[in-house]
């Protein structure tokens, strides 16, 4: 096969798994708290499985990079499928069936690993991809989201009575099955020599790249951008309920959000690869400060509508303007190391924000929350402000990511 044809072919694999997973994803984002009501044997404890999924995945983030530095890409997500997802639906499925909550907590671990794994997949499509195509290969791969905007949801309700005897247990099993055919898929990918690791070749310490500027750039908006995103799409349902709104109307503004996600990347590489890295991330902090304005502004169907697309989109530029803008920060054997550490900063700072949005929100109240994140929105202007002056002087050979930056 040709290298054109065999780029395409991998993308479209990456795709599609990413679609599988991420119906798994949102499935739990709405489903497992109510399950966890049903199981733990204390209310105060019933979002826990959603903060040990985020748990799992800070914690197997890093050990997945730099695992499938050693026995590549295919092999790595293949393992991530079938020990995260084949494995964590079954065991939540069968917590559910006899009623043990800290074992449905375990499926849920398992879960987390599952995406610890699959979030490698947008830099597999840096692998995979020419150098001209890397950008749009990562919006396509994260647009595999906008199906399973759909997807999810449905899986959470019209699935429960899949097995009469195990209540809401049928979207685990489920979310099993999607994992298996994501093993069948990903056996088929092959990843080009130029994007699995080189035995011998030379890399430098982490602290060396660590200090360009456009690493911690990229760390900084990718990182605070999703903690920001998830902290207060946690914290909107527990606000509209609190406002009177139904469950369908929650669901309605939910649905919206995880569109306003990924919809946008099928023109966010195109975005990169026009208006240059820097631009994208301003537009998204900017968007993210718009969600606060409209958030206070009132309490509306139509503002929290608004509010959390302009959320979703924001959260989408500065998630991947930052993994593009990595992936111009490292070489090929510094590879496994670096994505490894920005995830894991990542996921760090998403499950600090899913464990601190009720409690924010109880104490503060929904419009003092939002405006309370406009001091990481500005701390991300301004990083992104500095890299600019930082990227100036540099000669245009430095790469396109920083040089547009």
């Amino acid at each position: 096969m040709d290298p054109y044809h065999l780029q395409k072919r991998n993308v479209a694999i990456l795709v599609v798994s990413q679609t599988l997973f991420m119906v798994a994803a949102i499935t739990v984002m709405t489903l497992s708290g109510v399950v966890g009501q049903q199981l733990s044997p204390d209310p105060g404890l019933a979002t826990l499985p959603i903060a040990v999924m985020m748990l799992g995945t800070v914690v197997s983030t890093l050990p997945a990079s730099l695992y499938m530095k050693r026995v590549g890409r295919r092999r790595g997500f293949m393992t991530g499928a079938s020990l995260g997802g084949v494995a964590g639906g079954l065991l939540s499925f069968t917590a559910i069936g006899l009623g043990s909550f800290w074992l449905f907590c375990l499926g849920s671990a398992l879960l987390g690993l599952y995406q610890g794994f699959a979030m490698y997949y947008r830099f597999a499509a840096v692998d995979v991809a020419s150098p001209s195509f890397r950008s749009r290969a990562i919006s396509f791969v994260l647009a595999g989201g906008v199906a399973a905007a759909f997807l999810g949801p449905w899986n959470a309700s019209l699935a429960t009575g899949l097995v009469a005897g195990v209540p809401s247990g049928g979207p685990y099993l489920v979310i099993a099955i999607l994992a298996l055919l994501a093993m069948g898929l990903l056996s088929q990918l092959r990843v080009p020599p130029g994007g699995e690791p080189r035995p011998g070749e030379t890399t430098r310490p982490m602290p060396a790249i660590a200090r360009q500027p456009a690493f911690q750039v990229a760390v900084i908006a990718g990182a605070i951008g999703y903690a920001i995103m998830i902290l207060v799409m946690t914290a909107t349902p527990l606000a509209m309920r609190a406002r009177g709104f139904e469950m369908g109307q929650i669901a309605f503004i939910m649905q919206w959000h995880v569109l306003g996600m990924y919809v946008p990347s099928f023109i966010t590489g195109s975005l990169i690869a026009r208006f240059g890295v820097g631009r994208i991330l301003l537009a998204g902090s900017v968007l993210l400060a718009g969600t606060v304005g409209v958030a206070v502004l009132g309490n509306t169907l139509v503002h929290f509508w608004l509010a959390l697309v302009l959320l979703g989109i924001g959260w989408n530029f500065l998630f991947v303007g930052g993994s593009t803008l990595l992936s111009t920060t490292h070489s090929e054997g510094e590879r496994g190391k670096v994505q490894g550490i920005n995830d894991l900063a990542i996921f760090s700072l998403v499950a600090v924000g899913s464990l601190m949005s009720g409690s924010l929100l109880h104490h503060l109240g929904w419009e003092t929350l939002n405006l309370i994140m406009l001091a990481p929105i500005t701390l991300v202007l301004l990083a992104i402000i500095w890299l600019r002056m930082n990227s100036a002087p540099r000669p245009a050979t430095t790469g396109a990511g920083i040089r547009d930056a």
